[in-house]
């Protein structure tokens, strides 16, 4: 069998960008070989590499979402900046923005005039609610759109609705992008024409709520908020160990409460007691369900546990912190950490989840430096050292 190259190898990617949704979306297809040509503010750049410095000095988001892009920093506010943009959009394959709702309009960059100008380019908008509608020009930071979304009334415990601990609107709608941007370049393969591609935080988590919407919709109760229980099994929560440990366990039939009775809880009549018998029953007494099975793990570590409701054929868990995850023996052997180089030297970084075996490796680029590739990518346009020179100097590129 040949050996493939990435499948993005020699698609050229220009982005106006900034915080999660964008940048997320063009990283996934950087890794998989596309040049992506990252256009930031000359003011700071992205805003999100100001968030915090913890990742060597770096911020997290930052490393997380730009790996390998080529950073060019310009004024789109002059025109001699904004010219510069529009004569590298004219190479590329894809467009991506996700500014303010109206602002890609005022400088000629949304999907719509572009994708005129230029008919075989994809031009992804990502908005927080979509180009139209009541609330198309309100703010859409992530944590608001789960609100709106309803994510946050399903996520938590029955007193306390929480939002979830990741930018989850973010990464929906970074990942509709990132597979519109596929989609349309296959029907670009077969019709040799590009076009707009339109992305909303919040229609994309609309849909990732599917469960709980249409349970809801037709007929139903919406879903309890539970924590880390489950609303209509059990025992199917986290229960804490002697080692300080926590453990996740699920029964999800009779069978398996007979066994977690006999192997792991040492009290096999529990398996035939009418209180706890039935998934109804054990429901109906969560309360003391919940007790015993908290008991009989509370008197032994996690590993212990773990290894007992493995034997027994009980679906488990290990609570994990973050520490613990980037320690996980799973990724640990199958070999899913590399070394990712930053301006402040290199950091560990997960393969995307994406493997094409047989071809290349995913392409784990650099995360780059504000204005890093600026001359480079100006020169390519045409400019001359002179006119760089007056750009810098001016104000309109650094």
């Amino acid at each position: 069998m040949d050996h493939l190259p990435l499948p993005l190898e020699g698609i050229t990617v220009v982005a106006v960008e900034q915080a999660v949704s964008a940048p997320f979306a063009t990283r996934q297809l950087a890794d998989l070989g596309a040049r992506v040509v990252k256009v930031e503010r000359i003011d700071g750049g992205d805003f999100a590499r100001g968030y915090d410095t913890a990742a060597g000095g770096l911020a997290s988001h930052f490393v997380w979402c730009n790996r390998g892009k080529e950073s060019i920093a310009l004024d789109l506010k002059d025109p001699r900046g904004l010219a510069v943009v529009r004569r590298l959009v004219a190479d590329a394959d894809v467009f991506v923005q996700n500014l303010a709702h109206g602002a890609a309009a005022r400088l000629g960059l949304d999907a719509a005039t572009l994708c005129a100008a230029h008919p075989r380019l994809i031009a992804v908008d990502i908005s927080g609610y979509g180009g139209s509608g009541p609330y198309a020009d309100k703010r859409a930071y992530d944590m608001l759109v789960q609100c709106e979304a309803g994510l946050v009334s399903v996520t938590g415990t029955p007193g306390q609705p929480v939002k979830a601990g990741i930018p989850a609107a973010d990464i929906a709608a970074a990942m509709y992008a990132f597979s519109g941007v596929l989609a349309a370049l296959v029907r670009r393969g077969t019709t040799g024409r590009g076009g707009p591609v339109e992305v909303s935080m919040l229609e994309a988590l609309a849909e990732w709520m599917g469960h709980p919407l249409h349970h809801a919709m037709h007929g139903g109760e919406p879903p309890a908020r539970t924590g880390l229980a489950h609303a209509v099994i059990a025992p199917y929560d986290a229960y804490p160990t002697a080692d300080g440990g926590r453990v996740l366990l699920s029964v999800q039939n009779d069978r398996e409460w007979r066994r977690l009775a006999e192997q792991v809880m040492g009290s096999p009549e529990l398996g035939t007691d009418p209180d706890f018998a039935t998934n109804a029953a054990r429901v109906a007494n969560r309360g003391r369900t919940d007790e015993l099975v908290a008991d009989a793990l509370g008197e032994i570590g996690a590993d212990e546990a773990l290894a007992l409701l493995e034997k027994a054929g009980i679906a488990c868990a290990r609570l994990r912190d973050l520490h613990e995850l980037a320690d996980h023996p799973q990724l640990a052997a199958r070999e899913r950490w590399r070394r990712v180089g930053t301006p402040v030297g290199p950091l560990k970084a997960l393969l995307p989840p994406i493997t094409l075996p047989g071809g290349d490796e995913a392409r784990m680029g650099d995360v780059p430096a504000l204005g890093q590739h600026t001359g480079t990518l100006l020169r390519a346009v045409g400019m001359t050292d002179d006119e760089i020179a007056a750009l810098r100097r001016d104000g309109v590129a650094i």
